[in-house]
């Protein structure tokens, strides 16, 4: 596991310093007097063929404040790649990720794409008096397909879907009739479409937010692929996110990217931002010709989050091996179309994009508004003397997700087992352990021990599903000994609130962190956070303890040791499976179990310190 799949950790755990304009905003809370707007400001034309938007964000304060520019290349964004293995996991188990989205949504994510008589209905009408083929690649819950039919009674259509539960949903509209429509499953990057079509039979491809989905490898696959099925002279009408888009903008801020403008969302879905040139020359390598190609952007506001959005994107008409179809030397226009006046009112909770605009990203998703735990599953973990069932968020999301609370991780896991063996730790003493998440395990078997347990964590939704999980978990004498509380590192209101619950603000005898150390920039505020919080005088006898338990990453065992010493704690002992055996303290804590050998194929380190 790379510790990019858990930077999302940071800002909860120590505080708002990563936090974006769009973030704050976010907090402001919506008046309820009035609906939620959204206005289409402007259509501004691009200052050159690269498209250089910029997002104009309105602070809560009422403040304008400019976002960082999207440059013309995303290579050399802030953002971090995901790691090879998720790379391939998302091309392996992309049909999978559809299958769940429609599973989730069903036919009420996109609106019905009425616009397409307006932008390209001189296409839909058959020159001749004859019956056009359609052909909708992408055809979702048959938002393209049904208000087609609808407007020209005479097109037949072929639908075809890379997930089978969309197909299943055409098939179950109302409008859904068998002797129009050949609604079918197939992934064009590896089946042939000639397999439910025949060949050089369809006038007219529509590909509305589709291509994007695709690999960029395997564009050329499915243009290919179109081509066997398109008439000579067939066109191809083209709708799909452009490069700068504002969705392109949060998922590079989030490390989300795959590879240059291709990025993966927080459900497993990908989106690829186009340029114009990069959509052009795909096409032209694939035997088609531009017609005619125009790049929207408008600039979207939300009033009650005083948040001004511009969305881009890219609509383009190709043939099939017209004559004289290229400008010369091969080159091609572009132009940004001018925009629609329409103002559209919509509740926060929906989507943000009408019918005209129709992008297909939902405002919650782009502004963090969780669905994760819509996905979250239920572990069952054993320790001894205990048998926790924990709702947290599925591990496949580790990466997309920002919040890494969410899941539970091995060092907890393997923790939780050294408390059930070894009840010593904690018998007794005032428990604070930081950054537990939303399982909080390790607080629930000291609960059963100690004189009582403080479960901290930076995230709000986090605690919310620790809450749930500790209450069906802990029989009510042991939940009362647990607080659950919110505790920023280095924010000073936190840790006041904290520690006051230590008892006449005497400090913990006893903090333990679980994987809290993945990040460097939240080293020191961690060992700041644990050295106020910490007692001077321990619990009788016994002085007061830190310990960390983690899986190395980023963070070297040097620098943790260094800020620890910066804030007054000194290593009085330390552990690492396989490799280091202790000075007796942490190895006593293995004598007579076998703790270890459910764990033999991770290296754990344990750091034991005293102030």
């Amino acid at each position: 596991m790379t510790s990019s799949k858990r930077l999302g950790r940071t800002s909860p755990r120590f505080g708002p310093t990563t936090q974006t304009p769009l973030q704050d905003a976010r907090k402001t809370k919506p008046s309820t007097s009035k609906p939620k707007r959204l206005r289409l400001v402007s259509s501004q034309p691009p200052a050159d063929s690269k498209l250089r938007p910029e997002l104009d964000s309105a602070m809560a304060a009422g403040e304008q404040q400019r976002t960082p520019q999207i440059s013309s290349s995303s290579t050399n964004s802030s953002g971090r790649p995901v790691t090879p293995f998720w790379k391939e996991k998302y091309e392996r188990d992309a049909r999978r990720y559809w299958d769940i989205f429609y599973k989730r949504h069903e036919d009420k994510f996109f609106k019905d794409r009425h616009y397409l008589d307006k932008e390209w209905g001189k296409y839909f009408v058959a020159q001749d008096g004859g019956n056009l083929v359609v052909l909708e690649v992408g055809c979702g819950a048959g938002n393209t397909i049904f208000p087609l039919l609808s407007t020209y009674p005479d097109i037949f259509v072929h639908a075809c879907d890379f997930s089978s539960r969309a197909v299943d949903l055409v098939k179950k509209h109302k409008d859904f009739r068998p002797d129009r429509v050949n609604a079918f499953a197939c992934d064009i990057t590896s089946e042939q479409l000639t397999e439910g079509v025949e060949p050089s039979s369809v006038d007219i491809v529509t590909m509305i937010f589709m291509l994007s989905a695709v690999a960029p490898d395997k564009m050329p696959l499915v243009l290919q692929n179109i081509r066997n099925i398109l008439k000579h002279g067939g066109r191809v009408l083209f709708r799909d996110y452009a490069f700068g888009d504002l969705a392109q903008e949060r998922l590079m801020s989030k490390g989300q990217q795959i590879s240059e403008n291709f990025y993966v969302r927080g459900d497993g879905t990908r989106a690829y931002y186009f340029s114009n040139e990069y959509l052009v020359d795909l096409f032209l390598k694939c035997g088609f010709a531009l017609e005619e190609i125009c790049v929207h952007n408008k600039k979207v506001e939300n009033r009650s989050l005083d948040l001004v959005m511009n969305r881009n994107w890219i609509q383009a008409t190709f043939t099939l091996n017209p004559a004289g179809s290229l400008s010369p030397n091969n080159q091609h226009d572009h132009h940004t179309c001018k925009g629609m006046e329409d103002e559209l009112a919509v509740e926060t909770s929906q989507k943000s994009d009408s019918e005209e605009i129709d992008l297909s990203v939902d405002f919650s998703y782009m502004f963090g508004i969780s669905r994760y735990l819509d996905e979250a599953q239920i572990l069952k973990i054993e320790a001894k003397g205990y048998d926790f069932k924990i709702k947290v968020l599925a591990k496949e999301y580790q990466h997309t997700c920002k919040l890494t609370g969410l899941m539970l991780w091995e060092s907890a896991q393997f923790m939780c087992s050294l408390l059930a063996e070894n009840p010593s730790i904690v018998a007794g003493r005032r428990v604070l352990e930081i950054g537990c998440g939303s399982a909080g395990i390790c607080s629930m078997v000291a609960a059963s021990f100690a004189q009582f347990v403080v479960a901290t964590d930076g995230d709000e939704e986090s605690l919310d599903l620790l809450r749930q999980n500790t209450s069906s978990n802990l029989e009510a004498e042991f939940l009362d000994r647990i607080w659950i509380r919110k505790l920023l590192w280095g924010n000073e209101d936190d840790m006041k609130a904290v520690k006051e619950l230590s008892g006449n603000g005497a400090g913990f005898d006893c903090i333990i962190g679980t994987d809290v150390t993945y990040n460097p920039d939240a080293i020191l505020p961690l060992f700041k956070t644990a050295r106020e919080l910490i007692s001077d005088k321990g619990n009788g006898d016994s002085e007061a303890v830190l310990i960390l338990c983690y899986i190395q990453r980023r963070v070297d065992e040097d620098s943790i040791l260094s800020a620890a010493k910066s804030q007054g704690f000194r290593l009085v002992d330390k552990w690492i499976n396989g490799v280091n055996k202790s000075n007796g303290i942490i190895s006593s804590w293995f004598c007579g179990n076998d703790v270890c050998s459910a764990f033999r194929n991770v290296t754990f380190s344990i750091l034991y310190f005293q102030v």
